[in-house]
Order: C-alpha cells, then sequence, then structure tokens
C-alpha cells in the first residue's frame, strides 16, 4: 500500500531527478587491466555475459528517472562510442531526454581532458545551456545499482553544496587506489585525501576505510564556481578528488552519503573492476546460486545494446562428446558442440568445439576455442581463436612462454594481439 507520505516522498525525490543532469566520466585507461584495455576504455570492457560497464551508471541514471545525460569520453572510444549510439539513443530530445557524447575536443585552450574536474570545466557551456539545478557525477568504471534519487534528497536535505557518495572498504583494497575521507557525527566531510597509500581507519572499527565511490552531487552554481577555481590554479591535477574536494571542505558544506541497500540497510553491491583479478572474481561471483548482484532484478534491470542472436545451442550427447554447462551463464549466439563448460561465463557468439573443457573462465564475445582445448582461471578477450589442442591456465610457466599474462593470483589473460591475430579494426 502505498502511503500519502511515500506518494509525497516520491514526488519530492521525482522533483530533485528532473531538475539533475548527470555527467559521466568515461574518459579513463584503466592500464590496471593491461592488455583487455590497450584497444578500449574501460567503460567499454564488457561485463556479466552481455554487457558493458558504462551500461551500470547508465541504466542507474534510468531506473533513478535522470533522462539528460552526458557521457565523457577520450582514451581509445570508439568501440564505446559505438556502443553509446547503438544502445542509447532511444531517447526524445523533444521531451528534454537524452544520452550525450561528450568527447575531449579542447574546446578551452589546446589541451585534452587533463583531469576529473577539467572534463567537466571544458563542459560548462553544454552544462548552462540545459539549466539544471544539480549536477550528478558519476564515475563510468564501476558495478554497482544505485538510485541517485536517494543521494540527491539526501544532498537537497543536508542544504550541502556538494555530497559525496561513500562505502566502507577493507585498508588494503583502498590503499593507493580509492579516495578515503573523514567525517564527523552529522556524516560532514572533515578530511579527504585522494589514494592514500596508507589510509585511516573508521574510528571504532580497524581495518576499515571510508571509501570515495567517484560519484558526487553538486548544486550547479557551485560546480561552476569550483571548476573555474580549480582551472584559474597553478599546480593543480584538475581532479576533484586530489584538488577540489580537499580545497572545499574547510569552507563548504560537504556532506558524505553511505551506499546502503534499501531494504537491509547493509552495505551494498559495488565493484571496481580495474585489476585483472577484481574483473574475473566479479565476473565469477554471477554465476554462484545467488550472487550479491542480480542481474535477473525486474524492478531494475540492466540496459544494453545486443546484437540479434539466436539462443545458445549445446549439441551432442556421446559418452565422450557432451554439449552442457554446468553452473554457468551463456549468451545468445553461442554453440557449445561437444564441450564441457563449467563455473564459466560465455558471452555473445562464443563457439566451443568438441572434447574442450572450459571451467573457472571469462569468454568474451566472438571466442572461437578449438577441439581437444582445456581452459582453466583464465580470462579470453573478445575475438580470439585458440587453436585445437591448446592449454591454458594449466601450466602457468607454459603460459608466460606462450605470451599470456598470468596474475597475482594465478588468472590466465589471453588476447589475440597474444597469438598474432590481429584485430584492432574489429575492437
Amino acid at each position: 500500500m502505498i502511503t500519502s507520505r511515500s506518494m509525497d516522498d516520491a514526488r519530492y525525490v521525482s522533483r530533485l531527478t528532473r531538475d539533475t543532469l548527470a555527467l559521466i566520466l568515461a574518459g579513463g585507461q584503466g592500464s590496471r587491466l593491461r592488455e583487455l584495455t590497450d584497444w578500449r576504455a574501460k567503460p567499454a570492457l564488457y561485463f556479466g555475459g552481455k554487457f558493458r560497464i558504462i551500461d551500470f551508471p547508465l541504466s542507474n541514471c534510468i531506473n533513478s528517472g535522470i533522462r539528460r545525460i552526458g557521457v565523457l569520453t577520450q582514451y581509445k572510444a570508439h568501440s564505446l562510442i559505438r556502443h553509446l549510439v547503438q544502445g542509447w539513443s532511444m531517447f526524445q530530445s523533444s521531451q528534454r531526454e537524452f544520452v550525450e557524447i561528450l568527447p575531449a575536443s579542447q574546446r578551452v585552450g589546446g589541451e585534452w581532458y587533463r583531469g576529473t574536474a577539467d572534463a567537466v570545466y571544458q563542459n560548462l557551456d553544454i552544462i548552462r545551456t540545459h539549466g539544471p539545478r544539480y549536477v550528478l557525477i558519476l564515475a563510468g568504471d564501476h558495478v554497482y545499482k544505485m538510485d541517485y534519487g536517494h543521494l540527491l534528497a539526501a544532498h537537497d536535505d543536508t542544504e550541502a553544496d556538494m555530497t559525496v557518495s561513500c562505502i566502507e572498504v577493507p585498508l588494503e583494497e583502498a590503499a593507493g587506489q580509492l579516495g578515503v575521507m573523514t567525517v564527523d557525527d552529522t556524516g560532514r566531510v572533515i578530511a579527504f585525501t585522494e589514494k592514500p597509500e596508507r589510509p585511516d581507519p573508521i574510528p571504532g572499527k580497524p581495518g576499515v576505510c571510508l571509501a570515495s565511490m567517484g560519484n558526487y552531487a553538486f548544486n550547479t552554481e557551485f560546480l561552476y564556481e569550483q571548476c573555474i577555481k580549480d582551472a584559474d590554479t597553478p599546480d593543480t591535477q584538475h581532479d576533484f578528488g586530489k584538488n577540489v574536494i580537499p580545497s572545499i571542505i574547510k569552507d563548504y558544506r560537504v556532506y558524505a552519503h553511505p551506499f546502503r541497500d534499501p531494504d537491509t540497510g547493509e552495505q551494498a553491491y559495488w565493484r571496481d573492476v580495474g585489476t585483472l583479478d577484481a574483473f574475473w572474481e566479479a565476473n565469477m561471483e554471477l554465476v554462484s546460486v545467488t550472487p550479491q548482484l542480480n542481474m535477473y532484478d525486474q524492478d531494475w534491470p540492466i540496459f544494453t545494446h545486443q546484437v540479434q542472436s539466436p539462443p545458445a545451442k549445446f549439441v551432442f550427447d556421446e559418452h565422450d562428446r557432451r554439449g552442457e554447462a554446468i553452473q554457468s551463464m551463456v549468451s545468445g549466439g553461442c554453440v557449445v558442440s561437444g564441450a564441457r563448460i563449467h563455473n564459466s561465463l560465455l558471452f555473445s557468439r562464443c563457439k566451443v568445439h568438441s572434447y574442450s573443457t572450459v571451467s573457472d573462465s571469462v569468454i568474451l564475445p566472438d571466442v572461437d576455442i578449438g577441439e581437444h582445448c582445456h581452459i582453466r582461471r583464465a580470462i579470453v578477450d573478445r575475438g580470439t581463436r585458440i587453436e585445437s589442442g591448446v592449454e591454458i591456465g594449466v601450466d602457468h610457466d607454459a603460459d608466460r612462454a606462450r605470451g599470456f599474462r598470468v596474475t597475482e593470483k594465478g588468472i590466465t589473460l589471453v588476447t589475440p594481439d597474444m597469438l598474432g591475430q590481429h584485430l584492432h579494426f574489429t575492437r
């Protein structure tokens, strides 16, 4: 039953989201993903069987009621832009709904985007044309489901100038990777350090720190002021975490907003898939019986562009030649021909031929695996063709000798380039 109070709350949040412009920062290289991002930006990387990472913040915007979205691109953005054009061009501009692509184009001076704050600064004229009351700045390279309406409501309720989404993270995970903050009893940010090597723990919670998700809510006029101020400041890296936030917490109202599950009150699912091991682990979590990230949630769907493919097909039913997949996710267009898939993800249009086994692996789209192959604990990049009889992830010394990359946790990465298959023009 919907009470009058909940209806009022819904109208209140709806008003906030209608007055908001979202900017998704999607220009990052993601260098810690090594060869996976040699030819694509990190937000364009595939995830979860059929999606790309950029689909998560975009879907969060749509599900939150935010329909004015700009995506700021820079590093090797062709596949990202193609995905946005093919999958996210369904809005009616006459209804003030859009997903605009804002590439680095030297709009101000002769520089490309020099940092997150500079990326916004170079698009201030575009932001002004839309006239939002609030600007939501979002990282484009994390996997999570979040109702941004709650963030905006908290921002409005506290009369903040800026609000930072945050989560509790183990110290070792945040060290050198995430911005870390300290808050007072009211949630006001009193200290902020970008990617410290030795993060300060939360008082009373040893081993855990309060980390920024890279998602910020700004009052628009305040954002204008701070971006212009940063642009005029010498010796700055033009970054929100490194420069802007530390410079404003003393004199302005900057609040932290904890990201929690609205049903349980516990910390919600959020993954920074910024390393090969983290990327593999986050994908592998999805094949468990009840993963924390529910990809089958009809109330909060993740949208994407997907090619028109036939259903997945499993053929042959002989004693030693049976097409089967156990505890796995297999996307459309895949053909498992007399092979065994176990605890793995097959993205769209993969083919696995007879007598082969794939276990504990993430196989990106359009991969062709020949007969009698054995692949375990691996990531195989899009378009790779594995010849018959090849073993991957079985002997790490042999993997390295073939030019494959083996991570600290024993995950083997294979790309077309490593096998002399040059597919850059189709990436």
